[in-house]
């Protein structure tokens, strides 16, 4: 008897075809890590005196209209005036304010919650959020996962605490707790509850961006100038309510480069959470820190310690148990 696979019938074009889909996907991917990982080693390099001159409540709007404005653009390329002249449908555009408001709210959340812990406890607890991700992945999406890939995500935790905690400076947090500064670790009931919080909302509004993206049929394009509608409309309120500075005071080029960096891969996001999945954007993040750090030792001078390379171990592994 004669077995023929799939891969045999394929034509030389459909085979063409897959792999230029798959350079599109790795280089999408790419560089989506190279944005997020450049985004805290650009901050550092706008401080003056130790400290960030712009007000990030501002950035956070610009970011938001710079996305709208590059949706809206492309809408009108790839649809033509005629989907904009149709009124939507309270219904059909409703859904798109639900991230707006939970990101506003986890935005404000982690400034509230430093009060009952220190930035270093909040810096290696976050990191839950891919737990709780994983968990309403699955659980909302209907998605179920096997052993090996629930032990990826595991190991892709493991692997965000490992960095969190090798990038603690203790000598530096002792030193500032025997002067009374009150730089030391700690972490209260209330703060335990909060991060806990931040978690399932992180986690709930990735899973339900993805869903309302996957469950209409409308463009992407569109769909897109949806969210960042009530992206920049929420955001605008915070930040006139909230900001001591004004709105354009101490941006420079790094500045502008962080928000074009950031809206990009805002757009971006929203083709993989489209095409793909919640746990990609899981793996972008994780892998993200390594960039981070490779662009700390080179561009800022950072010293990376051998543990760096267990959280390396640790992605690469977890890449290779979530996807094979």
């Amino acid at each position: 008897m004669i077995v023929i696979h799939a891969e045999e019938l394929e034509s030389p074009l459909r085979r063409r075809r897959r792999w230029i889909w798959r350079i599109q996907w790795c280089f999408l991917l790419g560089l989506m890590v190279l944005i997020y990982g450049s985004h805290a080693p650009l901050i550092n390099l706008t401080k003056v005196n130790g400290r960030v001159p712009f007000s990030s409540s501002s950035c956070v709007v610009l970011i938001e209209f710079t996305k709208l404005i590059v949706s809206l653009v492309t809408l009108l390329l790839t649809e033509g005036t005629s989907a904009l002249r149709t009124p939507p449908a309270l219904l059909a555009v409703a859904p798109y304010a639900v991230p707006a408001v939970l990101y506003a709210f986890n935005n404000n959340l982690v400034v509230y919650m430093q009060a009952y812990m220190d930035p270093s406890s909040y810096q290696v607890l976050s990191n839950l959020k891919i737990a709780s991700t994983a968990l309403l992945y699955s659980f909302c999406l209907r998605k179920r996962l096997r052993a090996a890939q629930w032990l990826a995500l595991g190991l892709l935790m493991g692997a965000g605490v490992c960095h969190s905690y090798s990038s603690l400076d203790f000598e530096d947090l002792e030193r500032e707790g025997e002067t009374g500064d009150g730089a030391r670790l700690h972490i209260t009931a209330w703060g335990l509850f909060f991060v806990f919080v931040y978690c399932c909302v992180s986690g709930l509004a990735a899973v339900y961006t993805e869903k309302v993206l996957k469950s209409q049929k409308t463009p992407l394009s569109l769909q897109n100038l949806y969210l960042y509608v009530f992206g920049v409309l929420i955001n605008v309120v915070s930040s006139f309510s909230s900001s001591e500075k004004s709105f354009l005071e101490g941006y420079s080029a790094t500045v502008w480069l962080i928000i074009a960096g950031q809206a990009a891969n805002g757009l971006l996001m929203s083709v993989v959470l489209k095409h793909g999945s919640g746990i990609i954007r899981l793996f972008i993040i994780s892998c993200s820190i390594l960039v981070n750090a490779v662009l700390s030792w080179a561009v800022l001078g950072l010293q990376l310690s051998p543990v760096f390379l267990l959280p390396v171990s640790m992605i690469g592994l977890a890449a290779y148990l979530y996807y094979k």
